[in-house]
């Protein structure tokens, strides 16, 4: 499966972006996606994962109840809602695709290009 990562963007703090993960090759319901992001010198976080079939989610303690990931089966495309953005989410971010979903980068299978959010006023 091939992954495109889109949506990113210069924003001021509290405002919103929304992150879009499409894929093509096969369909995307098939794996678990996950979004991770990375700034310099760090390694990459781990930040939301919807997994495949039950779409279950799960969201790493920084962004939880201001990031919502969801699915389009549809549009074979997975999103990041991000909102009340903060400096400090100021990172490139990656959506990934596994059959399960895991906070590990090491085990993801499938990546997309980073897409670049920048958090500033």
């Amino acid at each position: 499966v091939q992954l495109q990562a889109s949506g990113g963007g210069l924003v001021q703090p509290g405002g919103s972006l929304r992150l879009s993960c499409a894929a093509s090759g096969r369909t995307l319901d098939y794996y678990a996606i996950g979004w991770f992001r990375q700034v310099p010198g760090k390694e990459r976080e781990w930040v939301s994962c919807i997994g495949s079939g039950d779409s279950n989610t799960d969201y790493a303690d920084s962004v939880k109840g201001r990031f919502t990931i969801s699915r389009d089966n549809a549009k074979n495309t997975v999103y990041l809602q991000m909102n009340s953005l903060k400096p400090e989410d100021t990172a490139v971010y990656y959506c990934a695709a596994s059959r399960r979903c895991a906070v590990v980068a090491g085990l993801w299978h499938y990546w997309g290009q980073g897409t670049q959010v920048t958090v500033s006023s």
